[in-house]
């Protein structure tokens, strides 16, 4: 049935869009901003990215942050898909109950909440506080996250694949990396996605487990809004934005590409 867009809908839209992104577009626009007022217009200028490749801190900051964010999203992602398939496939044993409550509980738990009780953890277990404890933080929270998308794309998986592979003899781990992983690869790259996105932001549960030398960059901006926005921090904002938007649009294209690749060797198979 076809839907015509009344003024009401169309208005609706472009407000919702406006209050989501004409923030995010105004501070790419100050970012080249010649003025060191960041609300006065001065001019078009790179003059801030400039100082910013000069600026120790935000870079070290930063550098420290996609660390993090690299290592969290790998780990995440491994330990995520394992138990997706834990939960598909092996039914009702154990411990389900909890081991599932102990995977989805990051998800409604409030970050302060995650953060200082892992702060209590590592200070109990006396683990200086530092990079690693903040990558092991973050692969706490992203991992349930992970879990989540695979199990979705785990849930309407043709078993009957895995079992032809099986039938011809093939051993069950080559079985998964070369029947299973393929096709659930675009769950685990938008698993992988999600968890690098999440780490990169993340301010709260950073705060908490960070130690001495390991400042992340959301760390490092909120100390310095506090006493006042800078040009700077618009240009680094921008910079982050445009990582993000180049890795989604490439991860969306990866995607969409393995999809068009599966179904064309499905259509195949079923021709064959």
């Amino acid at each position: 049935m076809d839907r015509k867009l009344s003024w009401f809908n169309v208005t609706s839209l472009v407000l919702g869009f406006a209050f989501l992104y004409l923030p995010i577009v105004l501070l790419v626009i100050y970012s080249f901003n010649a003025s060191r007022l960041v609300t006065v217009w001065a001019g078009f200028s790179t003059h801030w990215y400039g100082e910013l490749l000069r600026n120790e801190q935000l870079l070290d900051a930063a550098w420290v942050t996609l660390r993090v964010a690299f290592i969290t999203a790998c780990v995440a992602t491994v330990l995520g898909t394992m138990a997706a398939i834990t939960l598909t496939r092996y039914g009702r044993f154990y411990g389900r109950t909890l081991f599932s409550g102990m995977i989805y509980a990051p998800l409604v738990m409030p970050d302060v909440i995650t953060g200082l009780s892992l702060l209590l953890l590592f200070v109990a277990v006396n683990f200086d506080r530092g990079f690693w404890t903040i990558t092991l933080a973050h692969i706490t929270f992203t991992m349930c996250f992970v879990c989540v998308v695979v199990q979705s794309r785990l849930v309407t998986f043709d078993r009957s694949l895995e079992e032809a592979a099986l039938d011809l003899g093939c051993p069950p781990l080559k079985t998964f990396f070369v029947v299973t992983l393929p096709i659930i690869l675009p769950a685990v790259v938008s698993g992988w996605m999600l968890a690098f996105t999440l780490s990169l932001d993340d301010l709260v549960i950073a705060s908490f487990t960070t130690g001495p030398g390991a400042t992340t960059l959301p760390m490092r901006i909120y100390s310095q809004v506090r006493l006042g926005v800078t040009p700077e921090i618009n240009a680094v904002c921008t910079i982050l934005i445009g990582i993000v938007t180049v890795v989604v649009i490439g991860a969306s294209i990866i995607t969409k590409r393995q999809e068009v690749e599966r179904q064309k060797a499905e259509r195949l198979a079923a021709a064959g």
